[in-house]
């Protein structure tokens, strides 16, 4: 018999629990180091979950929609996008991280998020705006995710940013290991800009490694991209089957999907060989990271942090066909005279566009014309990048096409 609204249950209260049970040395939300600016938290949200639904809703996901991964929006509708990418890697952050115990929603929050401060047209679009920086203190799209996060996104009344958690912003800004101290990397010391401005008012700990949930999050964006790359170079004809039969872990994939299904249609075989490559990466890294687990003996987050080495990582051998994969891509996708034509116009787009509205700030818009307000150059400078970092591909060639075509209004 059905329930009248009269007779609805009431709603139980809100629970404390969030999810699978987490391992010891795992990120717990209920221990957080908390917000920069503090905040009721949610009654049926950890912080973690909290932070991923307010990188959902923001502009800057939003915008990863028509951002380039390897080929601009209008070259076809099946290629990755930064937005699809970022899907991919979340799913894959998940699967690992619920595999190991992990705390699944901040791994996923990192993933998400992990390309906010890339710029229209890729890495030759961020090489562009670097280049033009460079008197400036240089563009960094890491970095700039972390300015994205905690200035630019406008949203809430009381402050700039998404005030994300504690763990969240660590794992945006360490994920690639310490930025700071004996353990950073080869330009350990030298901190991007927006970084060096953001820890002198809140502390990120640059010098040791992030959560294992950053460190998983990062390794999932490294099988994302390899796969989808090797997808994406096969459909859009760049290179074929026999170029990569010898490629060390494609080639075996395809070699073992031919042999479980024998003579199938090539689109097919080709997905499940790259579904194939992804889970033969996930299953190594799962096997490599529970052994670096026991032969630490972490128990807790701040375990994983005083270690001297990532606690999440792939197999020597599994390093060193990812290597083989990446030099492959490298030199026969990324280097296609097809991208590089693109690459190309792409680094033009972006200079003259700095070069002209660095001399000309009259033509931003205004909301921008009015954040460069009285600037030095160093500050006007930083307007326009974060002006450019956040445009599509599509708008960047609309609004190029408007600044310097004769016929555009």
């Amino acid at each position: 018999m059905p329930v009248s609204p009269a007779q609805s249950r009431p709603i139980p209260p809100a629970s404390t629990s969030y999810g699978p049970v987490l391992a010891p040395y795992a990120c717990d939300p209920a221990q957080s180091r908390g917000r920069l600016y503090d905040e009721p938290e949610s009654s049926y949200r950890s912080a973690f979950q909290r932070d991923r639904d307010r990188v959902i809703h923001c502009s800057a996901f939003r915008r990863l929609k028509h951002k380039t991964q390897v080929f601009v929006y209008h070259e076809g509708d099946y290629y990755r996008t930064r937005l699809t990418h970022s899907l991919e890697v979340a799913q894959i952050a998940r699967s690992v991280s619920r595999a190991l115990g992990l705390n699944e929603d901040l791994a996923e929050a990192l993933a998400l998020a992990h390309d906010f401060g890339h710029t229209p047209f890729g890495h030759a679009g961020e090489d562009a705006l670097d280049a033009a920086m460079a008197p400036y203190g240089g563009f960094d799209h890491n970095a700039q995710t972390l300015r994205l996060v905690t200035k630019l996104e406008r949203r809430y009344p009381t402050f700039d940013g998404l005030n994300l958690s504690w763990e969240t912003l660590e794992g945006l800004v360490k994920h690639n290991g310490p930025l700071t101290g004996p353990l950073a990397g080869k330009d350990g010391g030298s901190l991007p800009a927006a970084i060096a401005e953001y820890v002198a008012e809140h502390d990120l700990a640059l010098d040791s490694f992030a959560s294992a949930e950053a460190q998983v999050a990062s390794l999932a964006d490294d099988i994302a991209y390899n796969s989808h790359d090797v997808d994406d170079g096969l459909r859009a004809g760049l290179f074929d089957l026999d170029d990569i039969a010898d490629l060390p872990l494609v080639g075996p994939a395809f070699r073992a999907m031919r042999e479980r299904h024998g003579d199938i249609e090539r689109r097919r075989l080709v997905h499940v060989s790259i579904s194939q490559m992804i889970g033969s990466m996930v299953e190594d890294l799962l096997a490599e990271t529970r052994q670096r687990l026991a032969d630490t003996g972490a128990a807790s987050v701040e375990d994983i942090r005083a270690l001297d080495r990532p606690v999440a990582a792939f197999s020597p051998d599994l390093v060193a066909a990812d290597r083989a994969v990446k030099a492959f891509l490298h030199e026969n996708m990324y280097r296609h005279h097809r991208v590089n034509r693109m690459t190309s116009k792409a680094r033009r787009v972006v200079s003259e566009m700095f070069d002209l509205l660095f001399a000309e700030p009259e033509l931003l818009p205004a909301e921008w014309r009015r954040l460069v307000g009285a600037k030095d150059a160093a500050g006007r400078a930083r307007v326009i990048a974060d002006y450019i970092a956040g445009m599509t591909d599509r708008y960047a060639l609309e609004v190029h096409r408007k600044l310097f075509s004769p016929e555009a209004l």
